[in-house]
């Protein structure tokens, strides 16, 4: 992932985030993660299906395209559990106390 990362990759990042706390003002954050990855599912799926001519050449890709959204996701989770596991009492505390 470390070369796909361009000057304004975490500002993009930051952009969907801070769509999704206005909308987590609203509804549950439930309702806004499943929102979120559905979006993300359909986007990544687009995106595969414009390197293609036919429905059936996407068909084809599929389970490639799937391993590879799944394990770079899985991979991007992980870091992230890791970084909130050692940073817990500093990124949740604040919000326990309100």
């Amino acid at each position: 992932m470390a070369s796909e990362i361009d000057d304004d990759f975490y500002l993009r990042a930051d952009a969907h985030i801070n769509l999704s706390n206005v909308q987590g003002r609203d509804v549950s954050w439930g309702k806004v993660s499943a929102s979120m990855m559905y979006a993300t599912a359909r986007f990544n799926v687009w995106l595969t299906a414009k390197e293609h001519e036919t429905g059936k050449s996407l068909d084809e890709a599929k389970e490639e395209a799937i391993v590879y959204f799944l394990n770079s996701y899985r991979e991007m989770l992980d870091v992230h559990f890791e970084e909130y596991v050692a940073n817990f009492e500093d990124y949740m505390k604040p919000r326990q106390e309100q």
